[in-house]
């Protein structure tokens, strides 16, 4: 954080005083002590990594491998042939994996 070193400096007096005068204002909020939110609600709605996921169906539909396209042997994704970097002693390897 930068430093205004022109600025005229408080001293420690001054500077209790403030916060006294700061913390006496917010004694007389009315919401100062209140929550808004209800922590069970806000946690039921956050979804956790790993979370029991056996009553979710996929809708994806898999189709087999193309004839222009082949599985890497270093990453085993599908790729189109475009993407072949090299066909050494039959090891199919994408672009991606050969770098």
């Amino acid at each position: 954080m930068a430093t205004d070193y022109d600025a005229p400096r408080k001293t420690d007096e001054d500077q209790s005083e403030d916060s006294l005068e700061e913390l006496k204002a917010r004694r007389h909020e009315k919401n100062s002590g209140k929550v808004d939110e209800d922590e069970t609600e806000a946690a039921e709605s956050f979804e956790l990594p790993g979370a029991d996921l056996s009553h979710e169906e996929l809708a994806v539909q898999v189709v087999p491998r193309q004839s222009d396209e082949f599985t890497c042997s270093s990453c085993f994704l599908v790729h189109h042939r475009s993407q072949l970097a090299s066909d050494t002693k039959g090891v199919l390897v994408c672009r991606d994996c050969d770098l």
